[in-house]
């Protein structure tokens, strides 16, 4: 059996620069007419930008002419009027050509940076610029054997003009015979001259060189240098060139050795032949006013066109030469706007459209930025078969299911049902099949209930912050227009029903299916990906109506019978004996009595039997750990059914409490009016004091908040104490359900002080509760913060997306492809760090694998569970090596071991798991929690900023230079003394007894070596007299540069440093991260190298490389005989320097930049091998990953 090849089944995509051969292959016909279409007729003009002839027919199967209709003309090419009988879709894919008067430089090569032209003939982008644009001419060619006998002429007159001069005379025509020689020796080839000098020197010694001026003469040159000679000739000057030379050439080197590796000719960055779109993408569309509305490329082709025309028949005229010159000019410029026009705008503005301002889009503009080919059409790609509507909740759901609007399904589900009514002879053929759906008779209900019984739908909910954000579910179908929501599965897509809207997506092919059954059926999704906590808890009123049944009330109905088991409990409960929440005692099935009550009995019938009985009020908390207990022991499909039960449960209690929110429920203090005026009394104190001269100002205004923030903590504490320990507020609160105390005391207490614009805190305080009612001016001031907050929140969102685009695109490609990789390092993880990490040592080594043995506890290469975790934690260790992805071995992706635990589905990491992807969304997430402050340390002399809240990540993740930086030591040693010199706090640090001297092996027996830093005076130092200090250990307060750490310390230091800082701010978020992704970040940053030396190597020195390349480079070159390694640096780079510089160019032009990193791959003929996903979704393969992998 034959397989058939599809257009799909290719392995990998190269980039090169097309040569003028290339070009016209591709070419259909030459595009000779800058007309569009002829606007009596509405058809297009032969030989023009939208010709039949040479594109392809406009409608399928017809000829321009008419001669020929239907497809059995297939193929026939019109003997009239020369269209080929075709599909019209060919229209998309036919390019043409317009064959250039003169050639004509690319505006990417020229202009990119570095300019590749300037790169080949090592001239600055100015002097090629005056020589494209005529502004200057280059010397082509120099004779010397003139150049000799014109200096020996100038040498002779000098001689003859000496006789009978003055000694002035001789001195000023000896200046001038010198000045002379110098220009003429100073001649030399490629050397570009103005205007001026070349007429100037044209007259005078014309029979010396041969200049030229324009594209052609560049063209030419570069026709003639011979690449190998060149590279040969650089690699010569290299070895005795100085450093700064040295980088100059390794450029040049490197543009050069690509260029011949990919048999590229430098001459083809000049245009002769230039491309012509295919029209139907660049479509011309007639508006309703019967005016045209076009592609703004065809104004720039037209001009090129028309240009070009003009200029042949300027040539065929023999029109001087400044005529000519001009129009030369005129199509480069012509042909620049069209390539590039955006990156023209440094120059005079050539490309401004029809005498509007707006500035013409350009093919490279079509290319960039978010509206651009790749990122609005390559990885935003619309779909069919979905809709959007208003989610409502849906309380009788199960988890796995969602409520879809009948009408909504049975446009989603359409060609299945049209499928069943022909199959079923309800219909003869499609379109009978859509006027019974139309009619919606009662046969289409039935149909429509059957196809959507066993398939399922996704939701999808924007902003799609991480997996958890698109779930699949079995659709319900529902009365009315709105999508029914399960409202366990709220916190998972962070929804409300407060007019939230979500979309709805259907899996067509069987696969997709599976896949959404399988992976994305919200009842496998209990767990969050980033921490491994459930999502899918019960909040709210399901909280509170478990609450309010397990929580005992005494002198009830039926306090203190005993019965013999449960059902007689339940049996006495039912006859209304006794009251669900009132105390009694009941033998338990092991014999044992307790006390509890009926809801409490209720409450344990929907736990599995093996949790045992849970005897105690549920917050939302216990709440939360039970259902974490049922995942670790019943799975997470016993939980499902767990969650629902608790469900109906909660809400069904929360009816019966008869929960209400009153306005008499909370009580303002009664203390309160007295503390006021004794805080009264103790400020008119402060302010004697101060009218005294006994305090500064600072000093009062600290003094006055301080006693207002005492007041308002004395007060919320008093709060809750006003509240009835039975009534419905204190059981909101308690329970967890909803609320907190902090805003108890602002609806009951007193609001306090709070801060205006600046983040100063306003010494007038709001004394008044919600509850009594604010001030007008209580109110003015409140509204600063609440300003300030909504406007912080539309930031910071922005600033969040952004920051998850960049992990994603350095992360995507990191796959799980091994199973182990033989790492023996792995990473240290310390206990000391705990109070920054939030996590205690025991949750940070939970599904790991030991790299260390524990007697008793774990051995080397033994996944850490739950419980090793508690005993190692139990065990006091200080700190335990683990393997982790920083150190992964593999050179394609990571390894499973070094991995661990998938997080979101509690067990081992399947191979083929987009672990990149996972990592993003769990950093980037919870990225909208953090703050956006740049906090002032309170007018603290030379104190300067402390960047906090998601800038910090930021900074961190870019390998930026911090705000606030804090000096490192750069020694190991021990703090001698610390002074205050001239208004400066001054350490000097002795070194220790081991410091060697450099150079020599033993420590050296010489006095002892003191080293000074210097800090202002106001600064906060984190290191005391005596203390023995550390290579790269932290002096004072601030954040150290990562860089400067590298430098200093090793690499542990920075990847142990970044942990605890991205942690730190998380932690103080409320946010809960894994070590995992953090880590996995590192290793991305970390993951270039730079060449040092090249050995027997494809690499050059100097090239930034990824590691798994170099990895493979080497074992490459060892396989061969007396093969020489290459060596490298390891870098430490920010997370977009890393995106930039991936072996992917699609990858990588779909990030930023988009035109530089083209210009790159197509000089270099770069080759894509498709390894990542990004690539992958491009150009429309299924990704590598999930069930899209294959080894």
């Amino acid at each position: 059996m034959t397989t058939s090849t599809k257009v799909s089944d290719f392995k990998a995509i190269i980039l090169k620069l097309a040569s003028p051969e290339n070009i016209l292959d591709w070419s259909y016909g030459e595009v000779t007419k800058p007309e569009t279409i002829n606007y009596r007729t509405q058809r297009a003009e032969k030989d023009g930008l939208f010709c039949e002839k040479i594109f392809g027919p406009e409608k399928d199967w017809e000829c321009y002419c008419g001669k020929y209709r239907r497809i059995r003309y297939k193929g026939i090419i019109c003997d009239k009027c020369g269209v080929e009988v075709t599909r019209s879709l060919v229209r998309r894919e036919r390019m043409g050509h317009i064959e250039l008067a003169v050639p004509v430089s690319h505006i990417w090569f020229l202009r990119g940076i570095p300019s590749k032209m300037g790169l080949i003939l090592d001239r600055s982008i100015q002097e090629l610029e005056r020589v494209i644009y005529f502004a200057g001419y280059v010397v082509t060619k120099i004779n010397e054997d003139e150049r000799k006998k014109v200096i020996e002429e100038i040498k002779k007159e000098y001689k003859q003009k000496l006789r009978g001069l003055t000694n002035a005379e001789i001195v000023s025509l000896k200046g001038q015979r010198d000045r002379t020689i110098r220009q003429i020796r100073g001649l030399f080839v490629h050397q570009i001259i103005s205007e001026i000098d070349y007429r100037d020197f044209s007259i005078k010694y014309g029979q010396i060189f041969e200049a030229g001026t324009g594209a052609e003469t560049l063209r030419s040159i570069f026709e003639k240098t011979n690449l190998e000679s060149l590279a040969k000739e650089l690699i010569a000057q290299n070895k005795k060139a100085s450093s700064a030379i040295k980088k100059k050439i390794s450029k040049r080197l490197r543009l050069i050795d690509g260029m011949i590796r990919a048999k590229i000719k430098p001459e083809w960055m000049f245009l002769t032949v230039l491309p012509v779109l295919p029209p139907d993408l660049r479509p011309m569309v007639q508006l309703d006013g019967g005016r045209y509305a076009t592609s703004d490329v065809n104004d720039l082709y037209r001009r090129v066109i028309n240009r070009n025309n003009r200029l042949k028949k300027l040539i065929e005229l023999n029109a001087p030469e400044v005529i000519c010159r001009n129009e030369k000019r005129m199509l480069q410029e012509a042909v620049d706007a069209l390539i590039d026009n955006s990156s023209r705008r440094g120059q005079v503005m050539v490309a401004a459209s029809t005498g509007q301002k707006r500035v013409l889009k350009s093919l490279a503009d079509m290319l960039k930025g978010k509206q651009g080919r790749f990122r609005q059409n390559l990885l935003g790609k619309r779909v069919d078969y979905s809709g959007r509507s208003v989610i409502v909740v849906g309380p009788d759901l199960k988890l796995n299911q969602c409520g879809l609007p009948k009408y909504m399904a049975l446009e989603l589900f359409k060609p299945f049902v049209i499928n069943k009514l022909v199959d079923q002879d309800l219909a003869h053929n499609v379109r009978g099949a859509g006027r019974l759906i139309e009619e919606e008779i009662d046969e289409v209900w039935a149909i429509l209930e059957e196809v959507t019984k066993d398939r399922c739908v996704l939701l999808n909910r924007a902003p799609t912050l991480h997996r958890l954000g698109i779930q699949a579910f079995k659709p319900v179908l529902v009365e009315g227009n709105a999508i029914q929501l399960h409202p366990l599965v709220c916190q998972a897509f962070n929804a409300d029903f407060d007019g939230d809207q979500m979309a709805v997506h259907l899996p067509l092919s069987d696969e997709a299916q599976n896949e959404a059954k399988g992976v994305m059926l919200s009842s496998n999704n209990l767990l969050k990906p980033a921490t491994g906590v459930p999502v899918a808890v019960p909040s709210k009123d399901m909280v509170l109506g478990c609450y309010w049944m397990t929580k005992i009330r005494d002198g009830l109905l039926g306090q203190g019978k005993i019965f013999t088991n449960y059902s007689e409990a339940l049996l006495a409960k039912t006859l209304g004996y006794v009251h669900l929440k009132a105390k009694i005692k009941v033998r338990m099935p092991d014999g044992e009595i307790i006390e509890t009550s009926i809801g409490r009995i209720i409450f344990n019938e929907s736990i599995p039997k093996g949790m045992g009985f849970i005897n105690k009020t549920m917050r939302a908390k216990d709440l939360r750990k039970i259902i974490s207990e049922v995942i670790d022991k019943f799975g997470i499909k016993e939980a499902a059914k767990i969650l629902d039960k608790i469900k109906r449960m909660g809400f069904k209690y929360a009816t019966t409490s008869g929960v209400s929110w009153g306005m008499d429920d909370i009580k303002v203090p009664k203390e309160k009016t007295q503390w006021l005026k004794e805080v009264h009394k103790d400020l008119e104190l402060v302010q004697n004091q101060y009218n005294e001269g006994l305090l500064t100002d600072g000093e009062r205004k600290s003094r006055v908040i301080e006693l207002w923030n005492n007041i308002t903590e004395r007060i919320a504490q008093k709060t809750p104490e006003t509240l009835d320990p039975h009534g419905s507020v204190f059981n909101i609160f308690d329970s967890k359900a909803r609320g907190s105390l902090e805003q108890l005391r602002q609806m009951s207490g007193m609001k306090g002080l709070v801060v205006d614009p600046t983040g100063e805190i306003i010494e007038l305080p709001i004394r008044n509760s919600y509850k009594e009612g604010l001030s007008v001016l209580e109110y003015f001031i409140s509204t600063h913060g609440g300003r300030k907050g909504m406007a912080d929140t539309a930031l910071k969102t922005a600033t969040a997306g952004y920051l998850t685009r960049r992990l994603v695109d350095v992360c995507q490609d990191v796959v799980v492809r091994q199973e182990d990789c033989g790492d023996k390092k792995g990473i240290y993880i310390y206990r000391e760090d705990e109070e920054d990490m939030g996590n205690s040592l025991s949750l940070r080594i939970i599904g790991r694998i030991s790299l260390e043995k524990i007697d008793g506890i774990v051995k080397s290469g033994q996944l850490i569970d739950k419980e090793t975790a508690l005993k190692i934690d139990e065990a006091g260790v200080d700190k335990l090596n683990v393997r982790s992805t920083i150190s992964c071995q593999s050179t394609d992706g990571i390894c499973q071991k070094c991995y661990g635990y998938d997080l979101g589905r509690n067990e081992m990491i399947k191979m083929g798991e987009a672990i990149g992807i996972v990592t993003a969304q769990a950093i980037g997430e919870p990225g909208t929690q953090l703050t956006l402050r740049t906090f002032h340390t309170g007018g603290v002399v030379g104190g300067g900023d402390i960047t906090q809240g998601l800038p910090r990540v930021e900074e961190i993740f870019e390998a930026r230079p911090p705000k606030g930086k804090a000096v490192i030591s750069e020694v190991d040693g021990q703090i001698s003394q610390i002074d205050e010199q001239n208004g400066n706090k001054v350490i000097q640090v002795e070194l220790s007894e081991e410091a060697v001297k450099s150079g020599s092996k033993k420590p050296s027996k010489n006095k002892k070596k003191i080293i000074e830093y210097t800090f202002p005076t106001g600064t906060m130092l984190l290191v005391d007299k005596g203390d023995l200090i550390s290579k790269g250990q932290q002096l004072n307060e601030g954040h150290i540069d990562l860089k400067n750490l590298y430098k200093v310390a090793d690499r542990e230091a920075v990847q142990r440093y970044i942990i605890r800082e991205v942690q730190k701010i998380y932690t103080f978020a409320g946010e809960n991260i894994n070590d995992k992704h953090i880590e996995m970040i590192i290793r991305q940053m970390f993951s270039r190298l730079k060449i040092i030396t090249p050995g027997g190597t494809n690499l050059l020195a100097g090239e930034m490389i990824e590691w798994s390349r170099f990895q493979k480079e080497n074992k490459r070159v060892m396989l061969k005989k007396g093969g020489e390694k290459a060596t490298a640096e390891t870098l430490l780079l920010g997370v977009t320097k890393v995106s930039l510089t991936t072996e992917s160019f699609l990858s990588a032009a779909s990030f930023i930049e988009t035109t530089r990193v083209l210009i790159d791959a197509a000089i270099a003929g770069k080759r894509d091998n498709l390894k990542g996903l990004k690539e992958n979704v491009i150009i429309g393969k299924l990704i590598p990953a999930g069930t899209g992998y294959t080894k």
